[in-house]
């Protein structure tokens, strides 16, 4: 390899460029272990945790990055699903099996998708379990020691007719939080994440029998969220400033970070006057053009003591968003066996709680994979040299972003207490939180009214780098944002463009016809050799300013603008070919073409280089051609032409006729042709 044609430095950069960790780990989502992936999962989560990840990794080094996701395989809506899907005569076998079923349904799709996780574990499978459970006991056991637990007698909803407690999805009714437009509450948590005492659920009803249950007390242990209020408001303000964090995870925080309250029917308030004396001090807030009051309280004990006066008395309320004791147990049998602490036994984790933590213990079974010692974890998750990304959807703010970091500030505040090392004074992740992706206008739930697409459908119309595009060019990451696949929209005219095509074409047509130039006009008029000469410096300018802008958006997660970015240099780069290539090659000097190709197969490797965290596959293949190894990824030489990484004289493997590295479905032919 010759430096001669090094261009590194032929011009210092102008602007401050984004400073990135020397480790990172990249998390997503747990999906359900009750089913297969639907479009939501992979569209509206997992594609950009997968793009940051391979971003990174061209970044900072493949080995720097550990990307870890997995089936969450616990709790109460698997262990439902699998009872109704026997009961259905749908699936015959063990619980652990019908998860061990759906999970690697979930790891075909990804695959199918080019989503590349270091790991997709299961934290009810194989080892990935057993390191779990193992760090589940570890992690529960410091903070009790820390004095972070307490527990709590609650009700619990008891079905008298079949005899059983009910947990999580075995009872529904209506998210008593004012303002929340969930009808699917279950017993302490709504669809859209919100927190509640499971007593405060209005109209609840037992999917196992339909008939409204009782309650009765149950003993479980929590974490103290409360205790973390200060800390947590801190936060906020130093996420305000922060241009890497997105302000609907802010925001949503704060919206929790209030007092106590409770909004009452205007109807009611000659009642609740007459009780006022009987209940906990509180404020009373008059907003005359509301249809309710407010009532704030001071502490949330006494928040709940209200709730139950108003109850009894019958007076229809809601309440407020606020931070209310994290529950961390349960007597579910499907779950991670909990910690026997003060005499209690029996008792499992909630699947909400050990799923935070899972990517930790996911870390730690990669590692052993590896080779390496599980200790490492603390490289990753621990160090000031490295940063956490975790990649979720909105609806789950309140546990990453609330939950979570409390839970990991208890933990460094015992590191700093004990100044021992080993403790791991856990850094707060970087929450990547994208807005809802919407079906055909409306919110997508597979267990909602408005079915998704599975995954795997959508692959029988696109294919996955179509799709990747597609979603990642939606801007998610600012508002939400309707998917409208043509074959799926019943609305769908047959003259209509299909979006999902359309974003495509960046790449299967334009992208694709310069390619194919470069490479035909180099086999055809230079044996196909490859040329060696160094890009002009014009060239090379544009190529800086796209690398730049690009860099510049990907570290605050603006993949739409990571896209504009692509869709301009492409097509400014399809424009160059035109001008330069549109007569006869062979009427060019043999000088001036060299020089030429030079310029054009530069243009080709920046925009290979910027796709390949986005389109994986077709860059793959344009990889084998040229004939390279896997240094022309790397950002260290990030400005440097092909020819920096061959020998002289170096021959591209020969392209045959129409052949294409991004193409359409085979679908979209057929239809085209249908329709001429």
């Amino acid at each position: 390899m010759s430096d001669k044609n090094s261009v590194s430095n032929h011009k210092n950069f102008e602007i401050p460029r984004p400073v990135f960790p020397k480790r990172a780990v990249v998390t997503g989502g747990m999906p359900y272990g009750n089913k297969e992936l639907h479009f939501g999962h992979v569209g509206g989560m997992l594609v950009f945790a997968d793009t940051y990840a391979r971003f990174l990794r061209d970044r900072i080094g493949s080995e720097n990055v550990i990307f870890v996701s997995g089936t969450d395989c616990y709790g109460s809506p698997i262990a439902e699903g699998w009872r109704k899907k026997v009961a259905d005569g749908l699936f015959e076998g063990t619980l652990e099996e019908f998860v061990a079923t759906n999970h690697q349904k979930q790891k075909d799709t990804l695959a199918a998708y080019g989503i590349s996780p270091n790991l997709f574990a299961a934290s009810g499978l194989g080892r990935s379990k057993e390191i779990h459970a193992e760090f589940t006991l570890q992690w529960l056991n410091a903070l009790y020691e820390k004095g972070q637990l307490y527990q709590i007698t609650t009700q619990q909803f008891f079905d008298e007719k079949a005899g059983v407690f009910l947990n999580g999805r075995q009872v529904v009714g209506k998210c008593p939080v004012e303002g929340c437009t969930s009808e699917k509450g279950y017993a302490d948590e709504c669809d859209l994440g919100h927190q509640y005492m499971p007593e405060n659920l209005l109209n609840p009803v037992s999917t196992l029998t339909g008939e409204t249950p009782t309650m009765r007390p149950v003993t479980n242990w929590y974490f103290k969220l409360r205790d973390y209020e200060a800390l947590m408001l801190e936060w906020v303000e130093m996420l305000k400033k922060r241009k890497d964090v997105r302000p609907v995870v802010h925001k949503t925080i704060a919206e929790f970070l209030k007092p106590p309250v409770i909004y009452v029917k205007r109807e009611f308030e000659e009642l609740y006057l007459s009780l006022k004396d009987s209940m906990p001090a509180h404020t009373y807030l008059e907003e005359k053009k509301k249809p309710s009051f407010t009532i704030e309280f001071t502490t949330l004990s006494d928040c709940d003591e209200a709730c139950r006066i108003l109850t009894a008395n019958k007076i229809r309320f809601r309440t407020g968003k606020t931070l209310v004791p994290f529950r961390l147990t349960g007597n579910i049998e499907w779950g991670v066996p909990a910690p026997e602490l003060e005499g209690t036994s029996g008792l499992t984790v909630w699947v909400w709680p050990e799923s935070l933590w899972a990517p930790i213990s996911f870390t730690q079974t990669y590692l052993e994979q590896c080779g390496k010692s599980r200790e490492e974890w603390k490289d990753y998750w621990c160090s000031k040299d490295a940063t956490v990304y975790q990649f979720i959807g909105q609806d789950n703010i309140y546990f990453y972003g609330i939950a979570e970091p409390a839970m990991w500030m208890a933990q460094q505040a015992a590191a700093e207490k004990t100044a021992d090392p080993a403790d791991g004074e856990l850094q707060l992740p970087i929450i990547v939180a994208n807005h809802h992706i919407l079906f055909l206008d409306k919110k997508a739930s597979s267990s909602g009214a408005v079915k998704p697409p599975m995954a795997d459908d959508l692959l029988n119309y696109y294919t996955p780098e179509q799709l990747r595009m597609h979603w990642l060019g939606l801007g998610l990451g600012q508002r939400s944002v309707s998917f409208m696949p043509k074959p799926f929209n019943p609305d769908a005219k047959p003259e209509d463009t299909d979006p999902v095509v359309k974003d495509g074409l960046l790449l299967s047509n334009v992208y694709n016809r310069i390619i194919r130039t470069a490479f035909y006009t180099t086999q055809n008029e230079l044996g196909g050799i490859l040329p060696a000469k160094a890009p002009e410096e014009k060239i090379l300018e544009e190529g800086k300013k796209a690398v730049l802008e690009y860099e510049r958006h990907m570290s605050k997660f603006n993949f739409h603008q990571c896209i504009y970015v692509l869709d301009s240099y492409i097509r400014n780069s399809s424009k160059y070919m035109a001008k330069v290539l549109g007569g006869t090659q062979s009427d060019l000097p043999k000088e001036e073409l060299e020089q030429v190709l030079s310029n054009l197969f530069y243009m080709i490797r920046i925009a290979a280089v910027l796709l390949h965290p986005i389109a994986p596959m077709g860059t793959a293949k344009l990889q084998e051609y040229l004939q390279v190894d896997d240094r022309i990824w790397s950002w260290d030489t990030i400005f440097e032409p092909i020819s920096f990484f061959t020998g002289e004289n170096h021959t591209l493997k020969f392209l045959p006729p129409r052949t294409d590295f991004f193409t359409r479905h085979e679908s979209q032919f057929a239809a085209a042709e249908s329709a001429e």
